[in-house]
């Protein structure tokens, strides 16, 4: 199988000096992972003012023009497999999928197999190749222990779309999750800047520099040891609604990185229950919701008889 292959030569004007060239390009080519850039960078298919570059470190000045070759996906080396898949809608262009818990999007350094990635390769005839080989289709993400609704995107025409709605929040993704104890206001908002932790690079922390995160929160439901919480993403910051949960110091229910082990579940209690956007080609307005996993509900229910026997 071939993801969509894409064959172009973009050019830049530098209007700010002072930028470094990875920096650049990823605000440029939107559509582009951080990844991406940096091979085509190592590869060498990039130019400043005529000049092959290959250090993505390199300084820009004003007025500097950028040649970026992007050269084709090669044909798909990851493998499909017949896993099976959850599918909410599916068109030409687009497919949704509520992803279970415990399954990884893509494959990485960790996990070369089993993911959703090798999934689509199974069951879907065409991905976009934006993102490459190893993220075929791949618009935006969930936690491997986060279940819930992924929009993938069949063209590289509704890739970029897609992804043009997410960098401009007009496509809305809507969580709910369940908190350690209870929150002091039944509505706010946490605006933080995120960033690799400096002691453990598995986590992300809070710290006076990074990448902008804002996260909107709402209580559905208290308990007595936790509530339910609504959660909007206004930025898709990697572990933003994990990390902001923790900042509130009410981590989520079964949270092993940012807050403890719970018994009996395998992963956070968070699901990605509502998906908003503008389908790429109608331009109408589409919402998907999916109910919350059993033992998602099953959590619930055990809390919900507990405060009945008080």
């Amino acid at each position: 199988m071939e993801i969509e292959k894409k064959v172009s030569i973009k050019n830049f004007t530098v209007n700010e000096k002072g930028k470094r060239l990875d920096i650049f390009l990823l605000s440029s080519l939107f559509d582009f992972s951080r990844s991406h850039i940096k091979k085509i960078i190592d590869d060498g298919n990039v130019k400043v003012n005529g000049k092959q570059i290959s250090k993505a470190g390199t300084i820009l000045k004003e007025g500097d023009v950028v040649e970026v070759d992007v050269q084709q996906p090669k044909e798909i080396s990851t493998k499909a497999e017949n896993i099976p898949l959850d599918i909410i809608y599916e068109d030409d262009d687009i497919l949704v999928v509520n992803k279970p818990q415990g399954l990884v999007v893509h494959p990485c350094v960790s996990t070369k197999d089993g993911t959703l990635v090798n999934a689509l390769l199974f069951h879907i005839k065409n991905l976009s190749g934006i993102n490459g080989e190893l993220r075929p289709g791949i618009v935006h993400r969930l936690d491997k222990d986060t279940s819930g609704l992924l929009v993938v995107a069949k063209n590289d025409f509704s890739h970029r779309n897609l992804a043009e709605q997410i960098k401009e929040k007009s496509a809305r993704r809507e969580y709910l999750a369940v908190l350690e104890g209870n929150l002091p206001d039944n509505c706010g908002k946490v605006e933080t800047y995120l960033k690799r932790d400096n002691k453990d690079r598995k986590k992300i922390s809070v710290q006076s520099e990074g990448r902008l995160a804002i996260t909107k929160y709402e209580v559905v439901k208290r308990y007595e040891k936790c509530c339910l919480v609504h959660f909007s993403l206004q930025t898709g910051r990697t572990h933003q609604i994990r990390v902001h949960a923790k900042f509130l110091h009410h981590p989520i229910i079964g949270d092993k990185l940012y807050g403890h082990e719970e018994k009996g579940l395998n992963g956070q209690l968070l699901h990605a229950f509502r998906l908003t956007f503008v389908h790429p080609r109608t331009q109408k307005s589409m919402t998907f919701e999916c109910q919350l996993p059993n033992y998602f509900q099953d959590y619930l229910k055990k809390q919900k008889e507990i405060c009945e026997e008080e």
